[in-house]
């Protein structure tokens, strides 16, 4: 039995070694057919991959030349167009491709040379005819440099008559830059050679090993022992026809493929050989691959083999792989558990917190209103809890827009208006905000814009306009009495034209912040202090609501804060400009072309520079009064303007403004540029057509400023409250189903001498406006949520019937849902406008005033 079982074991391995040679000597004849195929294949094509070489040398070759041609005629052009040609050309300094210029007037035969030299047209032979995209190309020739060169000559002509012939010498090694590092590995071999010298005139780098003796045609056929005659013949043919040539010859004891190729119509050839054992060198590659790619295959039927065997302990690897595998994915989910535990404690802190900062205002509201019943009988009690009662509201309000915004980031609803805006009014109105609340806290507040290009751009001013009070209110509250805030608008260097690049900075010297506190301080829901102990009010969402606003306009938001060193924050930003932004025509119709600026601040003077130059300004410069002085006694009738700095003098403003007055005369207006806080300070009434401006400088602001002081004085009848600004004598239809928010609504439009009707839904809405005559109401107030019918299907329903003014009778909304999808789908309905509520009543009056107005 065991000897039957060692029979078999004995046969199975000699099947098995039968096998395995089978498979080798099957693999062997393939691989041998496929060899040999593919070097019969790689031969054939040899030649064809040579031409599609030559041919890209050739091209490129040719390109150059044309591109040369090319800008020498526009450098004619340009010569053409000039006082003094000679001159321009005794000033050309040699460049890498063009090393020499000459230029012979027309009907002379000596001109100038950009050497310095005298220049003729003998040294140079164009007989041979060769032209370069139609401009006459000379023989090669050994320039002062000792380099092979050539010459292109071309007419300057000036008025449809030429006067004069420019030439230009270029050198062939600047071919090099542009050829091929390598041919065939570096063993082939290449030059360029002058056609009718029959000079080898460059041998391009990587084209293999210079051979001695290689200076022209007939040192190539010596050096390489070519001296059949017939071959000789048929080359000479080629060279008189511009005709290519290949033909085989061994060089140095090797086969190898010799060309002839032309370029540019037969001017200069490309000459040399490749190596046939280059050409082949390809097909053995393809070999190697082959007999790699089959001792792959041999490798895995081996190690099929040994893997039948090693089955069960890959089983057992896999079983283990998979252990691990669920013990990170237990891992992680804990991670996540994790996760979701700080986040749910983030929320339930920030719930905390919310519940603490909404109680108090609402504690202030609620304490007021109590104290304004027991003191109804005095007014002056009354007035001062309603201005308490007001501030917490608007507080409380604050709070809820905060939570609005986080929500629309978190869903992704938050959507840019943009349109334009000027520089100058998004710093005016920041600065009317932040800067009483700096004065009250003693602080102070400096405005520095530089480097601007454009101040007119398109963004979303409104969230522009949020960033920036977010930034300076925070710095604000966390500087101490006595502080400084520094807020400035940097012009970064433009990425295109298109866009102006802009950094913002809002730096202060307070409390400054932690390290371990700089880490979250753009997540939701974080604070520096927890709520209930921190003297600044807030929700703690600010810096996460304004870094998403600023992510979603493109740009970057960078802290950097020390502890009782204060913060610096850095935003940048690119917006649009738009077309068309500069004002000239208002300048020239003023007659301003010329203005003088007087201040010590280089940045200053430049970014006035800037800007009025944009729009058509030239302004002068002086640094002293003295500079401005001796200026205006040379050109003071040239100013039309000028700008004056009020830190410019010592001895005051006052002499210095009466000193430029007397120079320019009563008719041309001085203002003075001055900081702020201290452009009250200067009583300048004394002096005819002087006016004060505030820092920074922007056009516009100088603009309006030129406006004011160019007017008009007004009569007293202008003065007049214009037609409709008032909402007396207006009848208004009203669609809301709460009691007290339509008792509210009457009593301001009362207030007004204003009537109101009030009805209780959408559908009496409807019914109430059908019924009524035309040109009875004036506008509609329309309600959102209510009962019976929406707000949505009233205006629709509205708009459906069949009277002239149901289209155009003004419906404005007025909801508590504030979102920007619920203000499209106001206008989608037919609705006007769309206000939030608590309704802010200014504005609600500006809007009714508006399209009333507009209606009627």
């Amino acid at each position: 039995m065991d000897k039957k079982r060692n029979e078999s074991k004995r046969d199975r391995g000699i099947s098995l070694l039968v096998s395995i040679v089978l498979v080798f000597l099957i693999l062997g004849v393939i691989v041998f057919s496929v060899s040999h195929k593919t070097m019969t294949e790689m031969a054939a094509s040899a030649t064809q991959n040579l031409n599609e070489s030559l041919d890209l040398i050739k091209c490129t070759i040719e390109a150059i030349l044309n591109k040369e041609a090319e800008y020498q005629r526009l450098m004619a052009q340009g010569i053409a167009a000039i006082e003094s040609p000679e001159e321009y050309v005794l000033n050309y300094k040699k460049s890498g491709t063009m090393v020499k210029l000459g230029l012979i007037r027309s009907g002379e035969t000596v001109g100038v040379c950009s050497t310095g030299e005298a220049f003729t047209e003998e040294e140079l032979d164009f007989s041979a005819g060769g032209t370069i995209d139609g401009l006459p190309v000379s023989q090669s020739y050994l320039n002062y440099m000792g380099t092979w060169a050539y010459c292109i000559k071309c007419p300057v002509i000036k008025d449809g008559r030429e006067i004069a012939t420019l030439y230009v010498e270029y050198i062939y090694d600047t071919f090099d830059k542009s050829l091929p590092e390598g041919f065939y590995n570096q063993q082939a071999m290449l030059y360029i050679m002058d056609a009718e010298t029959e000079r080898f005139v460059l041998k391009p780098k990587g084209m293999g090993e210079r051979s001695a003796g290689h200076l022209n045609l007939t040192d190539f056929y010596r050096a390489n022992d070519i001296q059949e005659e017939g071959l000789r013949e048929e080359v000479e043919d080629c060279l008189k026809n511009n005709k290519n040539i290949m033909f085989y010859h061994d060089i140095r004891n090797k086969d190898a493929l010799n060309y002839m190729w032309s370029v540019n119509g037969g001017t200069i050839y490309l000459i040399g050989y490749v190596p046939i054992e280059a050409i082949q060198q390809e097909g053995r590659t393809v070999n190697q691959n082959i007999f790699i790619v089959v001792f792959v295959m041999l490798t895995a039927f081996i190690l099929c083999c040994t893997l039948y065997y090693l089955n069960q302990r890959q089983k057992i690897k896999l079983r283990r792989e998979r252990d691990e595998e669920r013990e990170i994915s237990n891992r992680r989910l804990a991670e996540a558990l994790q996760a979701a535990q700080v986040a749910s404690n983030s929320k339930t802190m920030f719930l905390s917190n919310m519940s603490h900062d909404i109680r108090t205002p609402m504690n202030a509201v609620l304490g007021f209103t109590t104290l304004l019943a027991r003191d109804a009988e005095n007014p002056e009690k009354v007035r001062e809890y309603t201005k308490k009662i007001m501030a917490s509201g608007q507080h409380l309000l604050s709070l809820i827009n905060d939570i609005l915004d986080v929500s629309k980031i978190e869903s992704g609803k938050v959507v840019l208006n943009v349109e334009e805006f000027t520089l100058n009014d998004l710093v005016s109105s920041v600065d009317a905000i932040i800067r009483p609340m700096a004065e009250a806290r003693s602080q102070k507040f400096s405005v520095e814009v530089t480097g601007i290009k454009h101040e007119f751009l398109l963004g979303d001013e409104t969230r522009i306009n949020q960033i920036l009070i977010n930034l300076l209110s925070n710095a604000v509250k966390y500087t101490p009495e006595g502080g400084s805030i520094w807020f400035r608008i940097i012009g970064l260097k433009q990425r295109s034209n298109q866009f102006e690049h802009i950094r913002i900075e809002v730096q202060d010297n307070g409390y400054g912040m932690t390290k371990e506190y700089l880490e979250t301080i753009f997540d939701a829901f974080t604070r520096a202090e927890n709520s209930t102990t921190n003297k600044v009010q807030g929700t703690g969402l600010g810096m996460a609501i304004t870094k998403n606003i600023i992510e979603l306009m493109g740009g970057t938001i960078d802290v950097f804060s020390e502890v009782d060193h204060g913060s610096l924050f850095r935003v940048e930003l690119e917006f649009r400009i738009p077309e068309g932004q500069a004002d000239r025509q208002f300048w020239a119709q003023m007659g301003i072309s010329r203005m003088l600026v007087v201040d010590t601040n280089e940045e200053t003077c430049g970014n006035i520079k800037t800007l009025m130059g944009d729009v058509g300004v030239e302004a002068d410069v002086a640094h002293s009064m003295e500079e401005a002085l001796s200026l205006l006694e040379n050109n003071a009738d040239s100013y039309q303007v000028a700008l004056l700095c009020a830190n410019i003098v010592e001895t005051g403003v006052l002499q210095a403004v009466n000193r430029i007055r007397e120079m320019t005369g009563e008719t041309v207006p001085i203002l003075v540029l001055s900081e702020h806080d201290k452009a009250g300070a200067v009583d300048l009434s004394q002096i005819e057509n002087v006016g004060v401006l505030t820092k920074p400088f922007f056009a516009s602001a100088f603009k309006e400023k030129i406006q004011e002081m160019k007017a008009e004085p007004k009569t007293d009848g202008e003065f007049a409250a214009e037609p409709g600004q008032s909402l007396a004598g207006l009848h208004f239809l009203a669609a809301e189903d709460n009691e007290i928010n339509a008792e509210i609504l009457q009593e301001i439009l009362a207030y007004e001498n204003a009537v109101c009707e009030i009805v209780e839904n959408g559908e009496l809405a409807v019914e109430r406006f059908e019924r009524a005559g035309e040109g009875e109401f004036d506008a509609i107030l329309m309600d959102v949520q209510m009962p019976v019918m929406n707000g949505y299907d009233a205006t629709r329903a509205i708009r459906a019937l069949a009277r002239e003014d149901a289209r155009t009778i003004p419906i404005i909304a007025m909801t508590a849902n504030a979102f920007a999808e619920d203000e499209k789908e106001a206008l989608d309905a037919g609705m006007d406008v769309h206000l939030a509520k608590p309704i802010d009543i200014e504005l609600l009056k500006q809007v009714i005033r508006q399209y009333t107005k507009a209606h009627r």
